[in-house]
């Protein structure tokens, strides 16, 4: 319990602060309430890794409660562990859909690290409407232009620009006129429900732009396949050394057996790397 109230108060703390959580455990409090497959619902955490794709050797281990948002946030600390710790920067990171969040890609491109990751988008609309791919953004002007050739602006009074403050959610909120909706022939493709359209872009942007353009590449494939050695891993830590239970309690408690158990696979790699005999010399 200790632990779990210090954790409060930590940077990594155990609940999200703007949403209660749906149950909590009485013994240990620090573990996430989650749904895995259709029936199986628990308290858990989840292990994390990063690991060095030619041979996949584990570099860090981090432990979180089993939610998306800590999970994307230990890739960050085991990155900046590893750099600090072993002296290893990557040139890219690879990983699934779920680290393609704009903070992540954003986080990676900051740093000169490429995101060989699916850009998460939530713009694309079902309701056979326009998206926010239909609209085309102009730089220069820091403006978008919607199908109809109208503009949709950020800020349209020079006062307001100068008291604007960062979105807290990251999200910049572009706009069109009402008069411009008003008179639009498209407006019934564009927005029935609304009196005037509106476009979100994250502060994140050109870095999702920039993923988006190395999606394209042979390295981002080749990068995908490699990628598979991650599933290896874990699978091998559910299967192999069958641990789907945790004995200790606690984050900490989580964070002392996923370190065990990295050792163990790092050292069955270790053996059979060692087992290798050196090619041999050849006499002309």
């Amino acid at each position: 319990m200790r632990d779990y109230l210090a954790a409060l108060d930590s940077e990594q703390s155990p609940t999200n602060p703007e949403r209660k959580p749906k149950a909590l455990s009485p013994t240990d409090p620090a573990a996430a309430w989650t749904t895995r497959g259709r029936h199986k619902v628990m308290f858990g955490y989840s292990l994390n890794y990063l690991i060095d794709m030619e041979h996949a050797v584990i570099v860090d281990v981090e432990a979180t409660p089993t939610r998306i948002t800590k999970e994307v946030d230990a890739t960050g600390t085991m990155i900046a562990r590893t750099q600090d710790h072993l002296g290893l920067k990557p040139d890219y990171v690879a990983g699934d859909v779920a680290y393609g969040t704009a903070e992540m890609l954003g986080w990676l491109v900051d740093r000169g690290i490429d995101p060989h990751i699916p850009v998460w988008d939530k713009g694309k609309r079902d309701d056979e409407t326009f998206s926010r791919e239909d609209f085309e953004y102009d730089r220069q002007e820091n403006r978008y232009i919607c199908p109809n050739g109208k503009n949709l602006r950020q800020y349209r009074l020079a006062s307001r620009l100068a008291k604007a403050k960062p979105p807290k959610d990251g999200l910049l909120r572009y706009r069109a006129k009402k008069e411009d909706c008003d008179r639009c022939d498209l407006k019934m493709q564009c927005c029935p429900k609304t009196a005037a359209r509106k476009v979100l872009r994250s502060i994140h942007e050109e870095a999702r732009d920039h993923t988006r353009a190395l999606m394209e590449t042979d390295v981002y494939g080749q990068s995908r396949v490699r990628r598979k050695k991650v599933e290896t891993l874990f699978g091998e830590v559910k299967h192999n050394l069958a641990l789907t239970r945790l004995r200790l309690r606690g984050l900490s408690g989580a964070r002392d057996e996923f370190l065990l158990t990295a050792t163990v696979q790092n050292l069955k790699r270790l053996a059979k790397l060692a087992a290798i005999p050196p090619p041999m010399a050849m006499n002309a």
